[in-house]
C-alpha cells in the first residue's frame, strides 16, 4: 500500500477529477471530518437537512367562522435547495364549549392551505370536558430557497373552539402542549 500526501489536488485539464473506477470503495477512517464549502451532489436524497420546531404551551380560543391563525403556532424554515421537500408535523389538542360543534384545523404555508381536517364533537353531555387530539402531517414541495413560514389556523361552526384546553375545565386548570415541527428533506 502506498501513501500519497498532498495539500491540494488540481485537475491538469478541465474541472473534473475522478477517484478510482466503478465498484471501488473508499474508506474514510473514524474521526475524519469532511468539510464541503461547495455543492454536494450524487449522494442520494431523503436525508434531513434541518429541523425547526415550535411549542405552544399556552391556550388559544376563537369563535370565528373563518380561519384565524393560532397565536404562537408558526415556524419558519429556509430550504437549502429548491428541490428540497418540507415535512410538516403537527400535534395539538382542541375542544369546544358546545356539544354540536365542528372544529376545523388547517396547515398553511404562507397564504396557501396545504391540508385540512375536522373534529366533530359528539352530542353527549360530557363532550365539553374532553380534549381531542389533532395530528396532521404534510410533505410539501415549495420549490423555494426563500424563508417559508408555516402556520396553523382554526375555525368553528358553533360556539368557541379552544386550543390546549378543554371547553369546560370543570374547575381544573390543566392544559396541553401543541407542537409544530418542520424538517427539510434533501433531494
Amino acid at each position: 500500500m502506498s501513501t500519497l500526501e498532498v495539500n491540494k489536488i488540481t485537475p491538469s485539464t478541465g474541472t473534473t477529477i475522478t477517484l478510482g473506477d466503478s465498484g471501488d470503495t473508499f474508506t474514510i477512517p473514524s474521526g475524519v471530518t469532511l468539510t464541503n464549502n461547495g455543492t454536494a451532489s450524487g449522494f442520494g436524497g431523503g436525508k434531513i437537512g434541518q429541523v425547526v420546531n415550535t411549542t405552544k404551551t399556552d391556550t388559544f380560543s376563537t369563535a370565528s367562522g373563518t380561519y384565524v391563525d393560532v397565536t404562537g403556532l408558526s415556524a419558519s424554515i429556509t430550504p437549502s435547495s429548491a428541490s428540497s421537500k418540507v415535512y410538516v408535523i403537527l400535534s395539538l389538542f382542541i375542544s369546544g364549549d358546545t356539544q354540536t360543534g365542528n372544529y376545523f384545523t388547517r396547515i398553511n404555508r404562507g397564504a396557501t392551505g396545504l391540508q385540512e381536517t375536522v373534529v366533530r364533537l359528539p352530542q353527549e353531555n360530557q363532550s365539553v370536558y374532553r380534549l381531542y387530539n389533532v395530528s396532521m402531517t404534510d410533505f410539501d414541495s415549495p420549490s423555494s430557497t426563500s424563508a417559508l413560514t408555516y402556520k396553523i389556523q382554526v375555525l368553528t361552526n358553533a360556539g368557541t373552539l379552544y386550543v390546549n384546553r378543554a371547553g369546560n375545565q370543570g374547575g381544573f386548570s390543566a392544559t396541553s402542549t401543541a407542537t409544530l415541527t418542520l424538517m427539510e428533506v434533501l433531494a
